[in-house]
């Protein structure tokens, strides 16, 4: 297990390149399989969900080249249609696996996904959808065992913009005879991202990004050169990080509308932003106003994988902020060790009260998932004294370089082996 060390109270200043988004990449790398012809993925982050996913892919007998920043896949002598349980109870993006399997070879077999344990996250939605393009589905002793010999086009409501159901629907869809249409889909960016690496390979998707998707089935995809999106989870909390610390930083590869209602929030805190291209600049005096209320919601709402990080942020600033994550219902498990560090708030549900308090101190915290992991990294960088954050397994599963990126921009932070 590996800990950060990290002296806090020292502003930021500098320039953030962010990585390829994690969860563009994932679904991205599930989709290569339903080619038998090579697929590289440029800009692909060195973070454990990312080797996982290629572990999966390998095992189905995919042959992976990876270099520093690619990943090549060569899916011709993919056989297996088996995900194994050992790396699925690590991925829960392993999920992803089922309809691009289910594609490729007409059946699947794959355990209950694991990885961070922030809710139920049920697959239920997954399962509906994918019995509506005629996928038979059984469940037996931990694992989903689904057959699909004729995979047929259907009209699809979602109860919930689930991002990972819209995601599966579309990987099994694109190969299916005739049309599918996904209602009530999500919004997300990473959706839009599948959307036109599918389209490069020859898929007919369209409406990625708005509530109605449309798939039009074809009978092969071929290989494809892609470079993912930013990452907007990552641009997000290094911006969290600036605001408290204070100092100035820029923020460079990122859509600005992708995270358009943080931006927001950080105006209102009294945070300083400008935009241009895909370079967003934030100057913060460390000197934050609170905001009455932040609520969770799907894209282009607040995200849920930012909620963590912002609530690190309400802890030192002036006022009461109420935090409502709508999405996982024990996304709050940081707040015990924030207030290990002195913060003050209050917990019910899925509802968090955080009074501001003028400065948290240093103390010996740890990671229980991986956002939670990343605020408790910010509450270090903006605390007096010296802060320990243990378990970095959470934290290594979606950031990259994540140290040496604070440290360019002047973090006192080292990663200790222990």
């Amino acid at each position: 297990m590996d800990k950060f060390m990290i002296e806090g109270g020292r502003k930021l200043f500098g320039k953030v390149e962010v990585q390829s988004a994690k969860n563009a990449v994932l679904p991205l790398l599930a989709a290569s399989v339903l080619t038998d012809e090579q697929v590289k993925i440029r800009g692909v982050p060195a973070i454990s969900d990312v080797e996982n996913m290629l572990k999966i892919l390998s095992e189905l007998g995919c042959k992976i080249k990876r270099t520093k920043d690619c990943a090549i896949i060569d899916g011709k002598n993919a056989v297996s249609h088996e995900i194994p349980a050992r790396l699925t109870k690590e991925l829960r993006s392993s999920v992803f696996m089922l309809g691009s399997v289910l594609s490729r070879f007409q059946k699947a077999k794959i355990s209950y996904p694991g990885g961070c344990d922030i809710g139920l996250r049920p697959i239920d939605l997954h399962l509906s959808g994918l019995k509506r393009l005629g996928v038979q589905i059984v469940e037996e002793n931990g694992y989903i065992i689904c057959v699909a010999e004729n995979l047929t086009g259907a009209d699809i409501l979602l109860d919930f913009p689930s991002v990972g159901a819209t995601e599966n629907i579309i990987l099994a869809a694109v190969k299916a005879k005739g049309v599918t249409v996904i209602r009530n889909a999500a919004k997300e960016p990473e959706i839009v991202d599948l959307q036109n690496f599918l389209n490069a390979m020859g898929a007919k998707v369209a409406g990625a990004g708005s509530s109605t998707i449309v798939i039009e089935g074809v009978k092969k995809l071929h290989g494809v050169e892609y470079t993912p999106i930013g990452d907007r989870i990552e641009a997000g909390t290094f911006l969290i990080a600036a605001a408290v610390c204070g100092g100035e930083i820029e923020v460079e590869g990122i859509s600005s509308e992708n995270i358009a209602a943080l931006l927001h929030k950080l105006r209102e805190n009294g945070c300083k932003i400008h935009i241009k291209n895909d370079k967003i600049y934030l100057g913060s005096d460390g000197n934050l106003k609170s905001v009455d209320l932040v609520e969770t919601t799907p894209f282009p709402g607040f995200p849920t994988d930012l909620q963590a990080q912002y609530s690190t942020l309400c802890c030192t600033a002036s006022g009461t902020t109420l935090v409502v994550e709508n999405l996982f219902e024990t996304r709050f498990k940081f707040a015990a060790e924030l207030k290990r560090m002195g913060a003050d708030i209050s917990v019910r549900d899925r509802t968090a009260v955080i009074r501001g308090v003028k400065k948290l101190h240093g103390a010996c915290v740890t990671a229980g998932d991986l956002r939670g992991g990343a605020a408790l990294v910010i509450a270090a960088l903006g605390a007096e004294g010296e802060s320990s954050v243990y378990d970095l397994s959470y934290v290594d599963r979606g950031y990259a370089d994540f140290e040496y990126k604070l440290r360019k921009i002047g973090a006192n932070i080292k990663r200790i082996h222990i």
